[in-house]
């Protein structure tokens, strides 16, 4: 009589155990959008640096909480991305049949907290864009992703073949995997050329350090500059060095996310009069509806719009 599988363990002895970084390659290697691989490799690293030579079948609900413990002080939004890579993870070690529980059930998502006042002020963002105690690397990444309004990971995950600098666009690979264009504006169009130095390969945002070349935390060879050796900034980097430079001018003294860059370019272009279709446009949304929580005009504006539709204040002689 064949023994009695443990739990959390397929009941087929036929093959060696897979390992927990086994696992992880391979679920990885078989998603097909190159920005969801990047932003679940981020959590699942970490998954295979403290569990790798366990078996995937072995994962508990403990294991998993030990992995998202290193987020718990951060945004409900950045918690919920990683515990989303963790239960996507799960979800394909069931259907290969590597896992029979469910490590992430008792792992919930956490609501974000909603500010009404999420739009940067202009001025604000100037101050921030133009002062050079920040690096050219970080100025250049703020502006980029103020003039495109386009999403943080959208941006991070650009090469240097991505980018069209004649006519001030780069193809970004949007949610979903669609191919997509995003524009920027004269400031980011000075500064690109800079920041770049001649080369023509490999990302467009690097990390301050060369990339490991051999062990778990060597990146891809996408991810490496042929010229510099040096890695692709990540956004958990990324978004540290923002807040860091922000906490001054944000009023509870928290700093800003890079997702808010992208809500004060909608939010200021919906305020200069732009019409929800081309706001649309902008920001690449797939239906109007998905724009409303980005725009709030505010009483100043209802009472222009008013005013300006007022029979009689068109009936007024001039």
């Amino acid at each position: 009589m064949p023994a009695a599988a443990s739990p959390g363990r397929p009941a087929d002895p036929a093959g060696p155990a897979i390992s927990v970084a086994t696992a992880v390659d391979r679920f990885l290697a078989c998603l097909r959008t190159e920005s969801t691989r990047h932003t679940y490799a981020k959590t699942l690293t970490r998954l295979a640096a403290l569990l790798g030579d366990r078996p995937v079948a072995e994962l508990t609900c403990e294991d998993y909480a030990a992995v998202m413990d290193r987020w718990n002080a951060v945004a409900p939004a950045t918690w919920n991305r990683h515990l989303s890579a963790l239960v996507s993870f799960t979800a394909w070690a069931q259907r290969q049949d590597l896992l029979e529980t469910n490590p992430a059930r008792r792992l919930t998502s956490r609501t974000p907290v909603r500010r009404d006042d999420r739009a940067i002020g202009y001025a604000r963002l100037e101050t921030l864009f133009t002062d050079d105690r920040h690096g050219l690397r970080e100025r250049v990444l703020w502006r980029l992703l103020y003039e495109t309004a386009a999403r943080a990971e959208e941006i991070l995950s650009l090469d240097v073949a991505d980018l069209d600098l004649e006519r001030r666009r780069a193809r970004v690979v949007a949610k979903g995997g669609a191919i997509e264009y995003v524009h920027w504006a004269t400031a980011t169009a000075r500064l690109l050329p800079r920041l770049l130095a001649g080369r023509t390969a490999g990302p467009v945002f690097l990390a301050d350090r060369r990339a490991p070349t051999s062990g778990r935390r060597a990146p891809a060879a996408a991810d490496i500059c042929p010229i510099t050796g040096r890695g692709r900034l990540s956004y958990s980097r990324a978004q540290y060095l923002f807040k860091q430079a922000t906490a001054e001018l944000d009023p509870p003294g928290q700093g800003w996310t890079l997702h808010q860059l992208r809500h004060s370019a909608l939010q200021h272009l919906a305020e200069a009069g732009r019409t929800a279709p081309e706001l649309q446009a902008k920001s690449r949304h797939q239906s109007l509806s998905s724009l409303g929580r980005y725009i709030r005009l505010g009483e100043e504006t209802s009472a222009r719009i008013t005013a300006e539709h007022d029979p009689a204040a068109r009936r007024r002689t001039r």
